[in-house]
């Protein structure tokens, strides 16, 4: 066909136009889906809308065709012909044949549309009947639910319209914590299909470790430390003032003990999923921490991250001074930092994740277009707009509409 030429437009169905809803149920098996297009096929009908799901082995195959006329020079009804035609079919293969009569399409979705993920570790039906009650009641319409996960949690989505993506969240939130399940919001649309930028905190998000407290154990301070590491968490002390505290302690320790840190620092659970199956998306993957670049190079270094930024110790004459140089990471510097990121990799705030468990994360969790509250403390559960209480990082991918088949598909290719 040349340029100049113009494809014959295909019919979309009044609301006047008479269509059938044609329902399959049963089990499934290859050859259901082609057999019913097939037996449609012989009664010339248009195929306005298809949807088709496998639940254990049990086929649900819905078809909303037009409905056929009576054929020329005949008095029967073609419809009749049809209707009695693919019963015959289905019965001939065991299967369960409804088919309804109406017309056009379906009904229009409404204005707003959102995608709910639900985490569960179990995902009780007491949880599924909240959700879809809370809603229900703040106007949403559920057009469509399916499971993204079954391990390490159950992570269903839902796709609801007719609600605002804001209204949900503050619904759901509450909900979510009452249920004791992880709920996530998002804004329906191309951009969730887009290029994206996750950045992280380290501590006890990417890494389960608190990196100053490895370091306090070698200089035999870790109580004093782990004090002080928890009151700033908390929001309870100025978080520069209590970084330089606590480095002051580490004064005179042999440089060495940097490369035994190295060592020490233990992944988070699914990190390395997270990280390699964002990066095979296309997506950037930074880290920034109000630890130590010691610690976040060989992190940068070992799983192919874009950006990294942290704290340094200075070294002076093969031993840490009890001092840091350069400018201080803490809560403003996360954000300004998560906002360099950004524009570096070229990609607008609105399709950044940011990843964090503790109050200094706070300002980057609501910079960021989606802020994750990974186990984190209460003060920024109920400040970010999700959380995830589950100790696999990966399942940040699911809030991301990526599904466990699609991890596991994309860790069969090869590099």
């Amino acid at each position: 066909m040349s340029a100049s030429q113009t494809p014959p437009a295909t019919a979309v169905p009044g609301d006047d136009v008479p269509t059938l809803l044609v329902k399959i149920f049963g089990k499934d098996r290859p050859g259901i889906t082609a057999g019913l297009f097939d037996t449609l096929a012989a009664y010339s009908v248009d195929v306005v809308d298809i949807e088709q799901m496998v639940t254990r082995g049990r086929i649900t195959l819905c078809a909303l065709v037009t409905a056929p006329s009576p054929a020329e020079g005949s008095s029967g009804s073609s419809e009749g012909d049809l209707r009695a035609t693919v019963h015959s079919w289905a019965e001939s293969l065991n299967l369960q044949a409804e088919i309804i009569s109406g017309r056009g399409d379906n009904r229009p979705r409404g204005t707003g549309r959102s995608h709910v993920t639900v985490l569960g570790h179990p995902l009780t039906a007491e949880t599924a009947a909240a959700i879809a009650a809370a809603i229900t009641g703040t106007g949403g319409n559920i057009d469509r639910i399916f499971r993204l996960a079954k391990y390490p949690v159950t992570a269903v989505e839902f796709a609801v319209s007719g609600a605002a993506t804001e209204a949900l969240r503050s619904v759901l939130a509450p909900e979510a914590a009452r249920l004791g399940v992880d709920v996530a919001v998002v804004a329906a649309g191309l951009q969730r299909r887009a290029q994206r930028l996750v950045v992280m905190d380290v501590d006890s998000t990417l890494i389960q470790d608190e990196v100053i407290e490895l370091f306090a154990a070698h200089a035999g301070c870790e109580a004093e430390v782990a004090e002080v590491t928890a009151a700033a968490m908390r929001g309870e002390l100025d978080f520069e003032q209590s970084l330089h505290a606590r480095v002051e302690l580490l004064g005179g320790l042999d440089a060495s003990v940097v490369e035994a840190v190295r060592k020490e620092v233990r992944l988070t659970p699914g990190a390395r999923t997270l990280v390699r199956t964002l990066k095979r998306l296309g997506y950037q993957v930074g880290v920034v921490s109000g630890g130590f670049t010691q610690v976040t190079d060989a992190l940068q270094e070992e799983l192919g991250l874009d950006f990294a930024s942290a704290n340094t110790l200075e070294i002076a004459d093969g031993k840490l001074t009890g001092r840091v140089t350069g400018d201080i990471v803490d809560r403003a510097g996360k954000a300004r930092l998560l906002r360099q990121f950004a524009q570096q990799a070229g990609v607008p705030l609105a399709q950044t994740v940011a990843i964090g468990d503790g109050a200094n994360d706070l300002d980057m969790l609501n910079t960021a277009g989606l802020g994750v509250a990974f186990n984190a403390k209460p003060v920024v559960r109920e400040a970010a707009h999700t959380a995830v209480n589950v100790p696999f990082l990966d399942t940040v991918l699911y809030l991301l509409g990526i599904t466990r088949e699609e991890v596991e598909a994309a860790d069969t290719l090869v590099g």
